[in-house]
């Protein structure tokens, strides 16, 4: 008796749930600014960015080559190009960081990391592979900056 009181309750809330009308909240204008498809996705180039083969760098020459990757990355951040990155912790397969381009080919990937003093350098080897996420990735950069005390 008392598993259907529960099963016939179970079902009372899952059908009100589905009964309900959920309001679409599409807004053309925006999913067009962004390029989004359909589904509100759009075509990215991910990186991972690897552990480089240059080993014989000076602390000074590394630190001033970071100092350039960092700049590159603001860089092409306020062009659009770039809508996520950041390092990994510490790990044992070598993987330092990520990018996510906001183009569409490995060809516009490979020109935007050839820009990166530390790939110059080989400090860092980058990995590159076709991306499919939300449209809504680039208005990330927007809200980071909202968030941000430095």
């Amino acid at each position: 008796m008392k598993k259907n009181i529960l099963t016939t309750f179970f079902l009372c809330i899952t059908a009100i749930g589905f009964s309900q009308e959920t309001e679409s909240k599409y807004d053309e204008k925006l999913a067009k600014s962004l390029n989004g498809d359909e589904r509100g996705m759009k075509q990215y180039v991910f990186c991972l960015l690897k552990t480089g083969s240059n080993t014989t760098a000076t602390a000074e020459e590394k630190d001033n080559m970071f100092k350039g990757h960092m700049a590159n990355i603001g860089r092409l951040a306020k062009e659009g190009k770039l809508v996520v990155a950041g390092p990994f912790s510490k790990n044992d397969r070598n993987y330092r960081g990520i990018y996510i381009f906001n183009v569409t080919t490995i060809e516009e990937a490979k020109a935007l990391v050839a820009t990166d003093p530390a790939i110059q350098s080989n400090l860092l080897e980058a990995e590159l592979t076709p991306w499919y996420g939300t449209a809504a990735l680039q208005e990330t950069l927007k809200i980071h900056e909202k968030i941000t005390k430095k």
